[in-house]
């Protein structure tokens, strides 16, 4: 009788067995439990260099704008909204919601620590 809810597949063995003690092996990841310090500036800005370099497939300098060299479409700006708010916890929204706040990743930088730091008008608690 198959059990298995995919046909293609074979049963798997009945006697197989689980390991129950303790093993040997190390995890994949390890996820640091010391720091819970928020990221640096130079943090934000690498991460923010790489997540957009992985995007528009091309180098990005810190200082480049943007919009003007065409790397960031007006959708793409939206996306780089939502980034920005799932990745550093802030809410973009009221005056900060401008274009200049996401002309370069230096300016993104500046409008992350200020709204972490309280000052924006999105600062999330």
């Amino acid at each position: 009788m198959r059990t298995h809810p995919d046909p293609t597949r074979p049963d798997p063995d009945p006697t197989t067995t689980v390991p129950s003690g303790p093993t040997t092996e190390r995890p994949l990841i390890t996820v640091s439990t010391t720091s819970s310090a928020e990221p640096s500036a130079t943090e934000i800005e690498a991460a923010l260099l790489s997540f957009l370099e992985g995007r528009v497939k091309a180098p990005v300098a810190a200082d480049t704008d943007l919009f003007a060299s065409g790397l960031v479409t007006s959708l793409f700006s939206l996306e780089l909204v939502v980034h920005v708010e799932t990745t550093y916890g802030v809410a973009v929204q009221g005056d900060e919601l401008r274009m200049d706040n996401f002309r370069s990743v230096r300016a993104m930088v500046g409008l992350i620590e200020r709204l972490r730091s309280g000052r924006g008008d999105g600062a999330r608690s």
